[in-house]
């Protein structure tokens, strides 16, 4: 088993003798690494051994242990009972034959990315990565290979930001259900184990019941986390849920302090990314699952969506948003001063499904046309205009909004102002209310001038009138199956 103890020690000692103590005061002194803001756009990745079975989600080694479940059934039914085949089964199975970091990284950053987040260790327990905490990891298992280190080396050479995720948390109870019948996840059990601990899992209605996690968990669940710190240097480090539970407060102000003085050491600002109000404001990158906020905020922020509706890893029945959508979603973001990060999911040999690939390339072909509206660009004095309305909070993904040729979206930058037509007329009729002149001269809704309007990857002459109702102009040549950025230039 591995000792705890000296990598314990050595968190204290950073924290000791770096600016960041493990206080919220402290962390507070927190300021947001200036490549976040421009980059705009980065891929996530979740790949792991529920990739092999591909079946209901990324939850498989949960829900194939909860009888009723579907997962259990196509188990009992694919692979037979759980005590004759458990998910460490899977291990072998996952041999990522035609896994080729080089192609992925050319596809991400084709498609437009700037960054990538592929998940370490998911809720699973099993570690993406070489590591000295446990045996059940790629490089000595299953592919046999350093996956996290082999993208990380591979994004910085085609000079994409290498960032990385945690799902470790819910490890606590995610194999609990496993001791509710005869199934391979039995005592005894000790750390390192590849089960360990499978406690109960809370109620649905208080995630943060009893049994807390224990003294031992949390220590293995810092130390684990610092590891990935360690040996991979992530410019961002992303957090899952259950992190806010009043349990890992204190192990997680160690391991905010512990990184963000490392990266003070590596002449390198980090951050990182969190949900739920796990850290106070102003300590990290607040973060929004397949959702997003309603208006600007002065804050930079990101969301963190899907290709697919139903599931963050590969499966056989993917609900694929498309992607037009993805597009829209990107531009909805970016108008209120967020980053999209698009998560795709890899097939247990390690190609990229043909489904996600589709969407990357679309976003790419997007992308070389449009990305001077998107990247290092800044917020306009209002994100949109249009009668169709935006929800705020999580998982608003899951249904597509449908956007009338009146709704636009903004950014600025390059002396000028961006308008993106999320539906562009079929009649090339456009008026954009926002820059429209007013009876009263001290209240117009721009007070600027408009040299020049043009619409980005159309070479069509546009000649505008700015009237009461806005700024107006008809097109003849201009048309896409996705939204249309006018550039509005000005003085």
């Amino acid at each position: 088993m591995y000792d705890l103890k000296p990598y314990l020690q050595k968190i204290d000692e950073v924290i000791a003798a770096g600016p960041y103590k493990d206080s919220w005061d402290s962390i507070g002194a927190f300021r947001l690494p200036a490549w976040f803001a421009g980059a705009k756009f980065g891929i996530f990745m979740h790949w792991g051994l529920y990739s092999v079975p591909a079946n209901s989600n990324e939850w498989y080694s949960r829900n194939m242990y909860i009888k009723g479940m579907p997962a259990f059934e196509h188990h009992v039914k694919t692979y037979g009972t759980q005590d004759k085949f458990g998910y460490k089964d899977f291990i072998p199975l996952f041999k990522a034959e035609k896994f080729d970091p080089v192609e992925w990284i050319r596809l991400f950053k084709a498609a437009g990315a700037k960054y990538i987040c592929p998940v370490a260790e998911h809720h699973d327990g099993f570690q993406m990565y070489k590591s000295e905490i446990s045996h059940y990891n790629a490089y000595e298992m299953g592919p046999k290979r350093d996956i996290i280190g082999e993208l990380k080396a591979e994004a910085e050479k085609q000079g994409l930001t290498f960032c990385t995720s945690s799902h470790r948390a819910e490890h606590w109870w995610f194999m609990g259900h496993g001791r509710e019948f005869e199934s391979d996840v039995k005592d005894p059990m000790e750390r390192g184990d590849f089960y360990w601990p499978a406690m109960p899992e809370p109620d649905n209605e208080d995630l943060f019941s009893e049994p807390y996690p224990t003294q031992e968990y949390l220590e293995d669940w810092l130390v684990r986390t610092c590891e990935i710190v360690d040996k991979y240097r992530p410019a961002f480090l992303y957090f899952d849920w259950w992190i806010q539970h009043e349990a890992f407060k204190p192990y997680l102000k160690k391991l905010v302090a512990y990184y963000y003085n490392r990266g003070e050491e590596w002449g390198k600002p980090v951050a990182v990314c969190y949900k739920h109000d796990a850290l106070p404001f102003g300590a990290g990158i607040v973060e929004i699952e397949r959702g997003a906020f309603a208006d600007i905020k002065a804050f930079p922020w990101q969301t963190d969506t899907a290709v697919a509706r139903n599931s963050w890893c590969y499966t056989d029945t993917l609900d694929y948003k498309s992607s037009c959508e993805i597009i829209e979603t990107l531009i909805d973001v970016v108008s209120k001063n967020g980053n999209l990060l698009l998560n795709i999911g890899p097939k247990a040999d390690g190609t990229i499904p043909e489904g996600d690939r589709k969407i990357l390339e679309d976003l790419g072909s997007w992308m070389s046309v449009n990305s001077e509206a998107i990247y290092n660009s800044k917020v306009w004095r209002k994100c949109k205009e249009g009668p169709t309305e935006d929800t705020e909070g999580q998982f608003g993904d899951q249904k597509e909004k449908t956007f009338t040729s009146e709704d636009f979206r903004f950014t600025a930058g390059n002396g000028a102002v961006y308008a993106f037509a999320l539906r562009y007329p079929e009649d090339g009729r456009v008026c954009i209310r926002s820059f429209k002149k007013s009876a009263d001269q001290n209240r117009p809704e721009f007070h600027g001038i408009i040299r020049q309007v043009s619409i980005l990857g159309f070479d069509e002459r546009i000649d505008f009138k700015v009237t009461t109702e806005g700024l107006e102009f008809k097109t003849a040549t201009v048309s896409s199956d996705f939204p249309v950025v006018i550039k509005i230039e000005t003085e």
